[in-house]
């Protein structure tokens, strides 16, 4: 996984990966999610890639938008 960059210091967001259709995103807490395209949706998802590349934002926006919208919670 890649380490979230955090650029505004109060992210809960702490890795992420991608994958075909698909973020994992890991939290400071350990859990672990899957978010796909048919979870929440491909223009959501397009947006937490873009949001995770650039460092600022992802947890906002899962926290406002795709919450309850994973298709697993691996750990």
């Amino acid at each position: 996984m890649e380490r979230y960059a955090n650029l505004g210091r109060d992210s809960n967001v702490a890795s992420y990966k991608f994958g075909a259709g698909s973020i994992t995103v890991q939290f400071n807490d350990g859990s672990v999610y899957l978010y796909t395209n048919q979870s929440s949706g491909s223009k959501n998802l397009a947006e937490m890639q873009r949001l995770a590349q650039v460092g600022q934002g992802l947890n906002s926006f899962i926290n406002r938008f795709v919450r309850k919208c994973y298709a697993q919670k691996l750990r």
